[in-house]
This record gives C-alpha cells, sequence and structure tokens, in this order.
C-alpha cells in the first residue's frame, strides 16, 4: 500500500511548477492508471505521480527529491509517457558509470518496450551503438565527454535530443570542468537534470546546474547564469523538491546514534607522535605554508583513528564487530562505509577484519560488473551479514534495503555525502526502522572538525535543505590552520 500523503505537500510542490494545461494533465492521469493505456509494474505513490506529470510537461526540470523517494522511475515513467504520446523520439541519459546497470533494469521494469542501447567499451563499438535505431541512449559521463567533440557531427551532436536527461547531475556542479562544458553542449529540446543535492558547496554550482537545466540548440549562445537573486528566483521556478518526511509519513523511522570511541593505547601513542611531528613539520614551513599540507596531517590523522599502522589495533573495529556479533544474532544485516578504500586504513581493511560475518566490499576497484555481481550476492544471499562501502563508490545509487543498520566508520565531513549513503537502506521498500551509527574518536582531529561543523550547519541548512560541507572549501583559512593552533601565513 502506498504511504500516507501528507496533505500539506499539495501546497507545498505546486504554484510555479504546476503543468500548466490541465487538459494534458487529464492526459497524463490517464497514462498513470494502473491498467490504463500502459501496464504499470506497480503502483505510483501520489508524489510521484506528480513528478512525472510535471516532468512530461515541462521542458525543462530540475527534480530533487530526497534519496530514496524514486527519481529514476519517475523519470523512466516520464519518458515512457512522452514516447507513446509520440512528443518526442529519442533521449539520451547520461549517468554515473556505476548506475548504468540500475538504469538498464528501471528501464526494463518500467517502460519494457522502448528499445535501449547502452554506449560503452572501445571507440568501434561505442561508433555502431551511437548509430543504432532505439529510443533511449544510456551512456555514463565519462563516455559522453570522450565522445562529444568540437566536430558538429559528433555522436550526441548529431541530434536534437527530445530530452537529454542527467542523473546524479551534481557532477557537472563545477562549469569550468570539461565535463560541465560537454554536458552542456548536448543539443536538447528537454532538459531534465537528477540529484539529491543540486547544491553542495557554492551558489556556483548551482548555476551550473541551472545551465544544464535549460534546452539548447547547436549554434545557440550558451547560457550563462549568475549568483544573485535573479539566480535563486530562477531556481525556485524549475525544481521541485521533495522530502522523504513530507511525503512518506509511513517510512520507518532513522535513528542516528553519535559513537565516541577512546584510541586504544597504541593508537593513542601513534597518534600523538604523529600529530607533534606534523605540526612541527608545519611550524619548519613558515611563509610556505599552504592549506594542502594542513589537509595531508589531518588525513594522517584521520587514517590512524582507524587503525593504528604499526600495530593494527582500532578501537573502532573492536566496537564494530561486538555491535555486529549482536544484530547478526537477532537477523539484522549492516553497511559499514569509509571514506577510504584501501587495505591499510579503508573498506577494503574493515571488511578483512570483520571477515567472520562473510562481509562483502564493494569499492571503485571493481568493475561495474563486478559490483553489479557483489550487490545482487548480497540481497540474494543472507550469509552476508554486512556490506563495506567506500563512500564515494557505494554512497549513491544503490538500493540495499536488505540492511537496516549503517555504520560511518569514519567521517567525510560532508553530511550530504553521509545522507546520501544512509538512503542506500533508508528508502522505498525499507520495513525497518534504520539506526545509523557514528564513529567519532575523541580528543583527536575527528572531535575538533566536528565541533565546528556543527556550529556551521545551521547557517547552510537556511540555503537549501541539504547543503554538502566541503572541509577545504567552506571552512576559512583561519579555522583550518586553527585546528593546530596555527595562524594563517601573511
Amino acid at each position: 500500500m502506498p504511504a500516507r500523503l501528507d496533505p500539506r505537500l499539495v501546497f507545498q510542490t505546486r504554484g510555479r511548477l504546476e503543468p500548466e494545461e490541465p487538459a494534458l494533465q487529464i492526459a497524463i492521469d490517464e497514462y498513470l492508471r494502473l491498467r490504463g493505456p500502459l501496464d504499470w509494474p506497480h503502483p505510483f505513490f501520489e508524489f510521484q505521480r506528480f513528478g512525472i506529470r510535471t516532468l512530461a510537461s515541462r521542458d525543462r526540470l530540475l527534480l530533487a527529491d530526497d534519496m530514496g523517494l524514486g527519481k529514476t522511475v519517475q523519470a523512466v515513467a516520464a519518458l515512457r509517457i512522452l514516447f507513446h504520446r509520440r512528443e518526442i523520439e529519442d533521449t539520451l541519459a547520461v549517468v554515473p558509470a556505476g548506475l548504468i546497470s540500475q538504469w538498464q533494469g528501471a528501464l526494463r521494469e518500467w517502460a519494457p518496450e522502448l528499445r535501449v542501447s547502452t554506449i560503452r567499451g572501445s571507440a568501434t563499438d561505442r561508433a555502431w551503438q551511437w548509430r543504432a535505431h532505439v529510443h533511449v541512449f544510456l551512456t555514463s559521463y565519462e563516455t559522453l565527454r570522450s565522445d562529444l567533440t568540437d566536430n558538429p557531427h559528433s555522436a550526441p551532436r548529431r541530434r536534437n535530443w527530445g530530452v537529454a536527461l542527467f542523473d546524479e547531475a551534481q557532477k557537472i556542479k563545477n562549469r569550468e570542468t570539461e565535463l560541465a562544458r560537454a554536458c552542456k553542449r548536448v543539443p536538447r529540446q528537454r532538459s531534465w537534470a537528477l540529484t539529491g543535492t543540486p547544491l553542495e558547496n557554492r551558489l556556483d554550482d548551482l548555476a551550473s546546474i541551472c545551465e544544464l537545466v535549460t534546452p539548447w540548440r547547436d549554434g545557440e549562445p550558451a547560457v550563462r547564469f549568475s549568483p544573485g537573486p535573479a539566480l535563486l528566483e530562477h531556481h525556485s521556478g524549475i525544481q521541485l523538491r521533495r522530502r522523504k518526511a513530507d511525503v512518506l509519513r509511513d517510512l520507518p523511522a532513522k535513528s542516528l546514534i553519535d559513537v565516541t570511541l577512546q584510541l586504544t593505547s597504541a593508537q593513542r601513542e601513534t597518534y600523538l607522535q604523529a600529530e607533534r611531528e606534523g605540526v612541527f613539520r608545519l611550524h619548519q614551513l613558515g611563509a610556505t605554508i599552504r592549506i594542502t599540507h594542513v589537509l595531508e596531517l589531518i588525513t594522517r590523522l584521520k587514517q590512524i583513528c582507524n587503525f593504528c599502522p604499526q600495530t593494527g589495533e582500532s578501537a573502532k573495529i573492536s566496537d564494530l564487530t561486538e555491535r555486529l556479533a549482536t544484530l547478526v544474532a537477532e537477523g539484522h544485516r549492516a553497511l559499514v562505509f569509509s571514506q577510504y578504500a584501501d587495505e591499510r586504513f579503508g573498506a577494503a581493511r574493515v571488511a578483512s577484519e570483520i571477515r567472520d560475518f562473510s562481509p562483502l566490499a564493494y569499492t571503485g576497484a571493481l568493475s561495474t560488473q563486478e559490483r553489479d555481481d557483489l550487490v545482487t550476492r548480497f540481497r540474494r544471499e543472507p550469509r552476508h551479514s554486512a556490506l563495506v562501502l567506500s563512500l564515494r563508490a557505494g554512497g549513491q545509487g544503490l538500493n540495499l534495503q536488505e540492511a537496516s543498520y549503517v555504520f560511518h566508520f569514519d567521517r567525510w565531513w560532508n553530511p550530504a555525502w553521509e545522507r546520501q549513503a544512509e538512503d542506500r537502506t533508508h528508502r522505498l521498500g525499507q520495513r525497518l526502522p534504520v539506526t545509523v551509527y557514528r564513529y567519532l574518536c575523541e580528543d583527536t582531529i575527528e572531535e575538533r572538525i566536528d565541533e565546528i561543523l556543527r556550529s556551521k550547519q545551521a547557517l547552510f541548512d537556511t540555503v537549501v535543505d541539504d547543503v554538502s560541507l566541503d572541509l577545504p572549501r567552506l571552512l576559512t583559512q583561519a579555522e583550518i590552520f586553527g585546528l593546530f593552533g596555527l595562524r594563517v601565513p601573511r
């Protein structure tokens, strides 16, 4: 049964984003009936129906729903309707490489009659894939960047795409990158961007995404937005954002628990020595010191908080092992996230240390097929009690409702990334309450940075719901240097 809809949602999300033609909305509603002109595998939630109607009736939209509310399903359903209404002839879907399999699955399930060409492999393979007679061309950001060239006859530029769709659109937040420029040069009649974090660090990020969410024809002048009131006004007219708390009143609760630990004696000794030597080196640099030098020391100290490089001791592993033993005995499963992937301090090391629970390790070192196979194994084989993921590889796009516990083994200092990771399990289809544990080592750099970010979070929350924090960008120089009692060099 669909979760109950908060009646306030009607007033929160409608207005400028309400489809402008009532007759068009009625026709789309006919398509959305479970057994109407199209058959759907499952009924839609009402907020999803509204999202599909809005996508199908607009030529530009930033769909910025919370993670776990089914942005992919809404986009696929809207595409299917547009094809059936003969309003578009082709679609380019650009997604992170790790999500291609998920999009293939969503298209098979929700739009089985649409023909799909997945653009990947060698240049020779891609050449014939681009020439296929299909409805949807599915590719990764990296492949698009390679195949879209200055030549107007390059494959992505030969068409004026009926819809150009960009998933996890925060990837093009920096307008100066080659990737962002390539995406914006895709000729498109309709432009959709999907992201749970439309604003990550600066209003420039939002400006870049708004440029992407603007239809464009080859040969026209490039659209450019600047931070300011006009940008925010434009943004309010193209963004549709719903929060889980507003639309899924029946979604199980999510509890957040901070676990503060003391380093083991060996960790403490190694940590203190590393900090003393690191601060001494920073002082020795004098006027040549740079923020990157401070960040290198921060990284070294955070890694020691995970594992002592001399002895291998870890207060976090000791606590994690105890908690997992209890959870597994009660029939639960867990996700464990680390910002590091390596075998000394990161996900690979964590998986090795908790091998008694038959964990699987998901990192960027795996191929796309290996990642898909690993996720399938975790879903189908309950004997794998834990899935250990590097945050960058596994923090987006995955559906892992089989787990109901999440551990942040170390902190990314980026709340939006952490929330996205948690929403791998706290999403549609989850039936159990979700519990999230965040580890923090007492009297360490972890605790110092956490105190600063807590003091800033309220400020960032007033800009967009969940603004992510990037340490080098959003802490001032004085704050970063002050972590070690240093003054900003003149």
